[in-house]
């Protein structure tokens, strides 16, 4: 095992986390309300698609100045059955984590027209301030003459810039970079569908039924260069229904498809959060210094992938899944491979208000990364609390547990890997 787990340092950093999350505990009714909006914090828990209900007056231009902060407090250890590499894992303590920020701008431009911005202020990739991304959101056409496309606009969303893209849910429940505050636990998932890329997305819902059509330039990086290079636009779509059944049952279930066409593409849905990964250094050598450790991407350039997400909540209990399959070539000389990602998760939110939550997560990964390629697998087990202390203040105490297996990984670091160990997070989000 390398790692040096100190029990003293654990308790003194879970006590030092659990104090600093009080620190911006504020009244937030000083911010404006937005239009088509969803809300940090505990208002904005299992919001999917913004709702298509009217109910904020427009009364003039607005600016909505929030922000995220996230610390981790991480005792986790590693270890691997490769003797050679085994012995170069890097040595792991129980210590706190770089706290990361983001700073968000939200503007009401318009009747039916909002402006988002999100800056990552520091993030394990960079520590230094800089643009994540952000759009433009249409949902009324009042701006160009008074009910404008008033039948065609109450059952549709226009959202146009550079940023997340709505492929699957499971984006919708993550964290981002320091945006922590809807994810129940304190990593991501394994295979983490996220990329951030110049878009464009056009959202339907009416009575229930969801429908979403997207396109994007396969880009995270943009550059007007290498006029020749094989860019070719990745499409995807979802189709879903979401309804309050009655008032102890929410039943959703969306459908989601990517298709990424050409190898010049940047294949970044798998690998598109530079934010960085909430594991630090685990199953890394002294010399390396991933941002995503932990995670698992593919590396497909052209592939297809599919995702369907179940989520119900019944009373105080909540049920959240996913179910994905990513097919395609990493190259023209590497065809034909297949991963399949498996996840669950499983709350149970107590209290007057229900301000606590307790839950547990499992999540996997199989397949081969080309058609002649060896067999992979990873697998996840994630136990949690939680506690809202105000609705913009959250803490989280985690248990997390990785293995890997395979023949896929035999002769590397990852031969019969394992980390596990327990993380605590204190999260503000306004």
């Amino acid at each position: 095992m390398k790692s040096r787990f100190n029990f003293k340092t654990m308790f003194f950093g879970l006590v030092a986390v659990a104090m600093a999350s009080p620190i911006a505990a504020q009244n937030m009714d000083f911010q404006p309300d937005l239009q088509f909006y969803r809300q940090p914090g505990f208002q904005g828990l299992n919001v999917f698609e913004t709702s298509k209900e009217d109910n904020v007056p427009f009364d003039g231009l607005k600016v909505r100045v929030g922000g995220d902060f996230a610390l981790q407090f991480q005792g986790i250890g590693h270890s691997n059955e490769n003797p050679g590499i085994g012995d170069s894992l890097s040595d792991l303590s129980s210590n706190f984590n770089l706290p990361t920020a983001n700073l968000n701008i939200d503007v009401q431009l318009a009747d039916g027209m909002r402006m988002h911005l999100r800056t990552y202020l520091s993030s394990r990739h960079h520590n230094e301030a800089w643009v994540k991304g952000g759009y433009i959101q249409i949902d009324k056409l009042d701006w160009i003459s008074e009910g404008f496309g008033e039948s065609v606009m109450k059952m549709l969303t226009i959202k146009i810039g550079m940023n997340d893209i709505n492929y699957g849910d499971a984006h919708y429940r993550r964290t981002d970079n320091a945006m922590a505050i809807y994810n129940p636990f304190v990593g991501n998932y394994l295979m983490d569908s996220f990329t951030t890329e110049a878009f464009g997305e056009v959202v339907i819902q009416k009575n229930g039924i969801i429908g979403v059509v997207g396109i994007t330039n396969s880009k995270l990086n943009q550059n007007v260069k290498n006029p020749n290079e094989d860019i070719v636009p990745t499409f995807y779509g979802k189709l879903g229904y979401d309804s309050q059944v009655n008032e102890d049952l929410r039943v959703r279930i969306t459908g989601s498809v990517l298709y990424s066409g050409g190898y010049g593409n940047g294949g970044y849905l798998y690998s598109g959060d530079r934010g960085g990964s909430r594991y630090y250094h685990v199953m890394e050598t002294d010399a390396q210094d991933n941002f995503r450790s932990g995670r698992y991407s593919p590396g497909f350039k052209k592939f297809t992938s599919f995702q369907i997400n179940p989520f119900v909540k019944w009373k105080s209990l909540e049920f959240f899944g996913v179910f994905e399959v990513a097919s395609g070539d990493k190259s023209e000389a590497a065809t034909g491979g297949s991963v399949t990602q498996l996840g669950a998760e499983a709350l149970y939110r107590f209290g007057s208000k229900e301000q606590f939550y307790v839950g547990g997560r499992y999540n996997s990964v199989s397949g081969k990364e080309t058609e002649d390629g060896a067999d992979l697998g990873i697998s996840r087990i994630q136990g949690g609390f939680g506690w809202f202390m105000t609705h913009n203040v959250l803490t989280k105490l985690e248990y997390v547990t990785q293995d890997y297996s395979g023949a896929a990984y035999d002769g590397t670091q990852f031969q019969g890997g394992n980390f596990n160990g327990i993380v605590l997070e204190a999260v503000i989000g306004f």
